[in-house]
Order: C-alpha cells, then sequence, then structure tokens
C-alpha cells in the first residue's frame, strides 16, 4: 500500500510540474523558471533511478560471478547489455530535458 501511496504521490506531483512549466501563453520568466525546473527534475529522477538501477545490476553481477567465476564471461556479457539498456533510459531524460529547454513546443514566441 506504501508503494502504490508513494506511486501515486510522485506522479501528481510530476504532473503539477509539467502542467505549471506550459501553463503560460507566452514564454515569460516565469514559464521559463518553470521550465527549467521540470527539465532540471526530469533529468535528475532519471539519473537517479538509474543510477539505483546500475547499482543493483552491478551487486547481482558481482555476486553471481563471486558464487560461480567459471560464468562471469556471460554474467559480464549481460551486465553490459543490460547496462547500455539502462543508459538509453537516461539520455532519453536528457533528450527530453533539452527540447524542453531550447525548443519548448508548448512555448508561444
Amino acid at each position: 500500500m506504501r508503494k502504490f501511496f508513494m506511486t501515486v504521490l510522485n506522479t501528481a506531483a510530476l504532473l503539477g510540474a509539467a502542467t505549471a512549466a506550459f501553463a503560460a501563453d507566452k514564454l515569460d520568466s516565469a514559464s521559463l523558471g518553470y521550465t527549467c525546473l521540470a527539465a532540471s527534475l526530469g533529468i535528475g529522477i532519471a539519473a537517479f533511478g538509474c543510477g539505483i538501477g546500475m547499482g543493483c545490476g552491478l551487486n547481482g553481477a558481482c555476486n553471481g560471478v563471486a558464487r560461480n567465476p567459471e560464468v562471469s564471461g556471460k554474467i559480464t556479457g549481460t551486465m553490459i547489455l543490460g547496462f547500455a539498456f539502462i543508459e538509453s533510459l537516461a539520455i532519453y531524460a536528457l533528450v527530453i530535458s533539452f527540447i524542453l529547454i531550447y525548443a519548448n513546443p508548448y512555448a508561444a514566441t
């Protein structure tokens, strides 16, 4: 129940930040500030989540190699592939943040 509550609370907070970022009709200093806030929160949360995911994956790989050293090549290959997928999520968040900052499609010029 606690996980569900925290997920709903985080989703509401992120949607509120996005709504505030795109609420202005023209690009003024307040809407630019909200856009920068939304972009920085987005990349920060993505980097935090990807870091936790990579740490858990590395922990599992180290435990697997410690228990069975003969399969270290397979574990390492799978770990690197998983890290590439996790890192692509952070890169997607970075691209979306750049779009919000530099090419805001919701701001009228």
